[in-house]
């Protein structure tokens, strides 16, 4: 029989259609939620005592490119195309297999311990396969739910050489991370690509045909300067290679008729509010999206900037498009709105369900019900910032912190306890980190 674990007396909020219970219990069995009621008799479980505590969702981190981790601050002043220049054409270059490992075993314990149980890791500075395999390791050393989306450097051509925008995405490396991982309950891999936002039309058609022959979600930003094919998205439409699996990082570039018509084909969209508003991209999509009747996931973009807290993105996500639609009502009607535009049961969405959509995985996590898999966490409640609680919801997103991320599980493994990263020697890894960071950051002159 496989091992249950029973959650007793927490404040439970599913984001499922069952709806929220004030106090409630929740059963694990094995990897998956068993049962949810406001009070269950078990016999053969372990009780874990969640009284004081706010049961949520594991959170659901739709873009990060991990890789960065030891990089921690440097970017925090740059613009993006500060960032183009000096990540992307100079601390990236420098790295070692071993630099993305450490990087990617660090940012994903983060992401465990920030209450995070979904990461989808976009790698995008991976030039061989050594790379891949060591980011890809660290994921599966980390405990945590990973989807890794296979990129592609973006290093400054050198003389001679074909610059990455003419450079077909490498399906054989794609093909053969899928055959070495087939089978991996915690892992899935997808495809980082260019898009025509940046690269050429025939580099654009041949991997929008491979995500689809593959069966892939092919993620890839879309904004940040002048498109390098400007019809690409209609060429791609008119060829039958858009749908549910294509993901948009970003979308700033896109416009009203374009997001239209691709939220019509079940396109995602995933926005880095924080990314976005301080390196120059724009105001997130969100609102455009919610006129659309849709929402974005989150992601946290780059710990080279910021922190990679979750319930930090949905704050700013919300605490901006608030702002923007207040000011366009006051400019409209001249008064403050009546009532606020959005709550915040839907902000937790975006860092929930909706990450869950990103992933065409709405049936596994993203929510708590009978079935899905025992991805959540236990907020501790009873505590000087967060009482009393009158809304739970609202709780969790506008005063929990990092603080309050007591327990965190993951297919039905405690991965944090007791607010404690299990299974890691901490000070040993960080020890790692600060020598690959230094190494690169001195290599640059930094």
């Amino acid at each position: 029989m496989a091992q249950r674990t029973l959650i007793r007396g927490a404040s439970i909020v599913t984001m499922d259609a069952q709806g929220d219970l004030p106090v409630g219990d929740l059963l694990v069995a094995g990897d998956t939620i068993e049962a949810i009621a406001p009070q269950l008799a078990v016999d053969d479980a372990q009780v874990v005592d969640a009284s004081g505590c706010i049961l949520v969702p594991g959170f659901i981190n739709a873009h990060m490119h991990t890789w960065q981790t030891a990089l921690r601050g440097v970017a925090a002043n740059w613009t993006l195309l500060q960032y183009f220049k000096n990540m992307h054409a100079g601390l990236a270059t420098v790295f070692a297999p071993e630099d993305l490992h450490i990087a990617t075993l660090v940012g994903a314990l983060n992401q465990l311990n920030c209450g995070t149980t979904t990461l989808v890791d976009w790698c995008h500075n991976n030039p061989t396969p050594a790379h891949n395999d060591a980011a890809v390791a660290a994921l599966l050393q980390s405990g945590i739910r990973a989807a890794f989306f296979h990129g592609t450097p973006k290093p400054d051509p050198r003389p001679g050489e074909t610059p990455f925008w003419e450079q077909p995405h490498p399906r054989a490396e794609v093909e053969r991370l899928l055959k070495a991982h087939a089978g991996e309950p915690l892992l899935s891999i997808h495809a980082a690509v260019l898009g025509p936002h940046y690269s050429t039309l025939d580099v654009a058609m041949h991997d929008f045909r491979m995500a689809q022959e593959l069966g892939l979600i092919a993620s890839m930003h879309q904004g940040g300067g002048p498109a390098r094919t400007p019809d690409g998205w209609e060429r791609l439409e008119a060829a039958g290679l858009l749908g549910s699996h294509i993901n948009i990082v970003h979308g700033h570039a896109l416009t009203d008729a374009q997001l239209a018509r691709f939220c019509e084909l079940g396109m995602s969209f995933s926005a880095a509010a924080e990314s976005e508003m301080s390196q120059g991209h724009g105001h997130p999509l969100t609102g455009r999206l919610r006129a659309l009747g849709r929402a974005p996931s989150l992601g946290v973009d780059l710990e080279s900037v910021m922190s990679g807290d979750m319930l930090s993105q949905a704050r700013i996500a919300l605490g901006i498009q608030r702002s923007l639609d207040n000011v366009a009502h006051r400019e409209a009607h001249g008064s403050i709105p009546p009532t606020s535009t959005i709550t915040t049961r839907e902000a937790l969405g975006w860092v929930t369900i909706e990450g869950a959509r990103m992933l065409k995985q709405q049936d596994r996590i993203g929510s708590l019900a009978p079935g899905k898999q025992a991805d959540l966490v236990l907020v501790r409640a009873d505590t000087l910032n967060m009482q009393p609680v009158h809304d739970a919801v609202s709780a969790v997103v506008l005063q929990a912190s990092l603080a309050n991320i007591e327990s965190v599980m993951v297919a039905g493994q405690w991965r944090k306890r007791d607010g404690r990263v299990l299974g890691a020697d901490i000070p040993s890894l960080l020890e790692r980190l600060t020598q690959s960071g230094q190494k690169i950051t001195q290599a640059m002159g930094l």
